[in-house]
């Protein structure tokens, strides 16, 4: 018995040995989790823990590209997607011009649009916007082209709830009817287990001043408590809302129709970058201008614009402004064509900044006021919209805020103009 343990502790030793012997996998193939890295005592790295959970995922939201649209900035859009690659880009609504205009000419301008959608290598979920829908002609062209207008899709635990605000089509600030409001109470009833909820639609609809009548209650009560984020667009310009703990962002524009003053207006072409994280969206805003391929051209299109050629000349303005001999910065002044025969009155506006000034524009940045006379409106609001979308208290006297009693005139003429503003209590 003796001699038999002897021997099986002989040959359990040598087998150690002989797997120690072996030549082993090497130390810089090992690898941690999917990364394949030499460990030693001490790493020039923070961790090994890669951002690439399984249930994260990045998508692209587009903003309006129409409302009087520029050329090339959509069609350059398309392209610097393809350059970020998300998972699939969602839209806002507001994809061509639309209004009422025969059926070839609509049709016209989705067959465009749909060519630079269709260059996009990821899918594109279409949302529709006044401009999309807004009118009978338009909305008719839409169900025979897309079907539904409001639906719904899940995606790794994360639903996406997809309105149609101009119904029925031409409603004002928003409206969602009675069964596109059943349908919203449905789809969330049936979904209360998602992780997080997107909502995508065109207006601002908390906004709108019948609120009660618009239906948007009815779905917010149904969102409920859960973790969701929505997003619109319409007004262009980009602001943030807060309403129930939960953050709402009206989006600037895709090539829409703007005056591009830039950051501290809200102006600006850009998309949506988010990524879905465990605990729920991370955001960030990505200037066109900002993406650019490794060669730091930019991509060429022939995408037209609407046409400018109705445009008045404008002349520079050299505007200061003041209130009790102080300047009042964050003041929004308005410049109002005084003409009764013309059919469109020139409309030109601006900020004041920290020492008084202010540049107005009425087409594009800073590009000045057209010949004429104009009455003129200042109002002075903090903050100039609050979280929940309404205007803060206007801390001027409340005279200054209509033209047929602010006492301001200006006439603008061809060349240089100085205009200086007193305000008084």
């Amino acid at each position: 018995m003796r001699r038999f343990g002897l021997a099986l502790v002989v040959v359990c030793l040598l087998g150690a040995a002989l797997a120690f012997s072996k030549p082993g996998k090497p130390e810089s193939e090992k690898p941690v989790g999917e990364l394949a890295v030499k460990v030693e005592g001490r790493n020039p790295w923070t961790h090994t823990s890669l951002n690439n959970a399984a249930d994260e995922f990045q998508f692209a939201v587009v903003s309006d590209r129409t409302g009087g649209h520029r050329a090339n900035i959509f069609s350059r859009a398309v392209e610097k997607l393809n350059l970020l690659q998300p998972e699939f880009v969602l839209s806002v609504g507001d994809l061509i011009e639309g209004g009422n205009k025969d059926d070839e000419k609509l049709t016209a301008e989705w067959r465009e649009l749909d060519g630079y959608v269709q260059r996009l290598r990821m899918p594109f979920f279409y949302v529709p916007g006044n401009h999309d829908y807004g009118h009978a002609k338009t909305a008719q062209l839409w169900k025979e082209k897309f079907g539904r207008s409001y639906y719904h899709f899940v995606y790794k635990g994360v639903l996406f709830l997809c309105l149609n605000t101009e119904d029925p089509p031409g409603s004002g600030k928003g409206h969602l009817g009675e069964e596109q409001v059943a349908y919203a109470q449905k789809v969330l009833a049936a979904n209360r287990g998602v992780r997080w909820t997107i909502v995508s639609m065109h207006k601002p609809i908390w906004t709108a001043s019948k609120l009660q009548e618009s239906g948007w209650l009815d779905v917010e009560k149904a969102l409920g408590d859960r973790p969701y984020t929505v997003f619109v667009g319409h007004v262009h310009q980009y602001q943030k809302f807060v309403r129930n703990g939960r953050s709402y962002y009206q989006l600037a524009t895709t090539g829409g129709g703007s005056k591009m003053r830039g950051l501290s207006y809200g102006e600006f072409d850009h998309i949506v970058w988010v990524t879905m994280k465990k605990d729920g969206p991370v955001l960030a805003n990505v200037l066109l201008d900002a993406v650019l391929p490794e060669g730091l051209s930019t991509p060429a299109t022939n995408e037209p614009g609407v046409s400018t050629a109705q445009r008045k000349p404008t002349f520079p303005v050299r505007g200061r402004l003041y209130f009790e001999g102080v300047p009042a910065p964050g003041a929004y002044v308005v410049f109002e064509q005084i003409d009764s025969k013309a059919k469109r009155k020139a409309r030109a506006e601006g900020m004041v900044e920290a020492d008084g000034s202010f540049s107005l524009s009425t087409y594009r940045a800073n590009d000045g006021v057209p010949e004429g006379d104009y009455a003129i409106t200042v109002v002075w609001r903090k903050p100039f919209v609050d979280a929940a979308g309404k205007p803060g208290p206007n801390v001027l006297p409340q005279r200054y805020a209509k033209a047929e009693t602010s006492g301001l005139k200006a006439t603008i003429k061809p060349g240089p103009n100085d205009v200086v503003l007193e305000l008084h209590k």
